[in-house]
């Protein structure tokens, strides 16, 4: 994927200007600050949803006929700056000047608190500011890509696919055609998703289209372009957007931990934190580096944080890891009990992973990740699928799938982990040796109940003397794949 120089641009306050001039301006300016990186959130996984907050619950109503207004005119809470934005735009709408361009930029601020706040609850209302927009003008663009928007980023990609290839059809924006991409890439549809993505930069060249385009080249496989396609995304950041920044350091920060460079990711990791204080994504990682360092008891710290601010299954099942490390079992219970209660709401292809890591209910494992794969079949979700298939015992079936997950030639750690466990088990020791080599040269970044399962299926490829694998313990209530139900 060729780049281009950068081109960054500030946000907030400039939205006043943009609302006045015209839609055109406004989804410029809003659609591109908000959509740094597609609808992941989180280095190596595609973010989940949160259980039903506040916001989200007033939201029920729209499939009930209330009117879309009412919703999204409802008082808001807050002292941020974004808090004051919102309150802002909904004094215009209420005025009823320019109300399109209120209605939108409403939106959009809503699309930017879910964001910062990890609360998918905004990104109802900011559906109910495209439904508004839409009875308004039938089929206008502005509302269509709001509405994609929001649906990609509730995990809704096959519908949100033919609205973006609608939008890039009747008007080829480059915030079109990153709808396209990110829709695209969610579907496993690489080729399309690396075209699409190009026109996005030819078109515009900034955070935004460098961040995507370095996501897919990682996804190819070439971790190189894609460490100097993020570098370019970082250069192009500024505090006048500090959550696209944020997350543009922290992946910036994955890649140089895949890269071998533990140290400096923590760093990019520090420069996040700058910009967005308390940012899950980054102490997530920072938590996973200190634990992977043996520092058990700072990351807990960490991850206590990560885990309250965004209570999903990857960064609970970090804090797990981290607490069993420590002996902290009745803590660690706790908040096994939480995932448990809440994690194949949130995400369930995480939490699928979870279930057949420790090979706990694995019937319930498999029926997520088949579920998931109907709407989202890229390599991490055949690699779940694969992953609960083999700790089902249904090995011929998983390795099929663990083909479709190696593909792309993704350098994911866990992917070759995975690849590795399951060749050892079908006896396949050639593969299994070749796998294991590849997730132990990075086996920093796996948990330490996958450190274990990889250093089992060491042994049954022969090569567990070249393992780095027993550099720290692993918890007690590891397993290599117990069946259970």
């Amino acid at each position: 994927m060729k780049s281009q120089t950068a081109k960054p641009f500030s946000s907030f306050d400039a939205l006043r200007t943009a609302a006045a001039a015209g839609p055109t301006a406004l989804i410029a300016l809003v659609v591109l600050l908000l959509g740094a990186a597609g609808c992941s959130r989180a280095p190596g996984s595609g973010a989940g949803l949160q259980p039903r907050s506040a916001g989200e619950t007033k939201l029920l109503a729209v499939s009930k006929g209330i009117d879309p207004l009412a919703l999204v005119l409802a008082p808001h809470t807050g002292n941020g700056r974004l808090d004051s934005e919102i309150r802002r735009f909904q004094e215009q709408v209420r005025a009823g000047a320019n109300l399109n361009a209120a209605l939108e930029g409403l939106g959009w601020l809503f699309v930017a608190k879910a964001r910062e706040s990890f609360d998918p609850g905004f990104y109802r209302l900011a559906q109910a500011c495209a439904q508004a927009l839409e009875e308004r003008e039938a089929g206008g663009p502005e509302a269509l890509l709001l509405r994609g928007h929001v649906l990609q980023n509730l995990h809704r990609f096959k519908e949100a696919e033919p609205v973006a290839r609608e939008l890039v059809a009747r008007r080829g924006l480059s915030f079109d055609y990153a709808l396209l991409g990110d829709a695209l890439m969610d579907r496993g549809q690489l080729t399309e998703a690396v075209a699409a993505y190009q026109s996005m930069i030819d078109l515009r060249p900034d955070l935004h289209s460098y961040s995507r385009g370095a996501h897919i080249r990682w996804l190819k496989g070439d971790l190189t372009g894609a460490l100097e396609l993020m570098q370019l995304a970082v250069s192009a950041s500024s505090p006048l957007d500090p959550e696209s920044a944020a997350w543009v350091h922290t992946r910036l920060a994955f890649y140089r931990l895949q890269a071998g460079a533990q140290s400096e990711a923590y760093r990019e990791c520090d420069k996040a934190l700058q910009f967005q204080a308390n940012y899950p994504p980054a102490l997530l990682l920072q938590g996973r580096i200190l634990l992977a360092e043996g520092k058990s008891a700072e990351a807990i710290e960490v991850l206590q944080v990560a885990a309250k601010r965004n209570p999903l299954p990857e960064y609970q099942w970090a804090l797990v890891e981290a607490l069993r490390q420590m002996g902290r079992g009745t803590e660690a219970v706790e908040v096994e009990s939480q995932l448990d209660r809440n994690g194949a709401a949130n995400d369930p292809r995480t939490y699928s992973l979870y279930l057949a890591t420790r090979g706990q209910s694995l019937t319930t494992a498999l029926r997520l990740a088949e579920k998931e794969l109907q709407e989202r079949s890229d390599v991490f979700t055949h690699d779940a699928l694969a992953w609960s298939l083999a700790a089902s015992g249904k090995l011929q079936e998983a390795q099929c799938q663990m083909e479709k997950a190696l593909a792309e030639g993704t350098p994911d750690p866990r992917l070759f982990f995975h690849a590795a466990v399951i060749a050892a088990k079908a006896g396949t020791q050639q593969n299994a040796r070749h796998w294991f080599e590849k997730a132990n040269e990075h086996i920093e970044s796996l948990l330490p109940t996958e450190q274990q399962q990889l250093q089992t299926a060491a042994w049954v490829a022969g090569v567990a003397s070249e393992s780095k694998a027993t550099q720290q313990p692993a918890p007690a209530r590891a397993v290599f794949f117990t069946r259970g139900n």
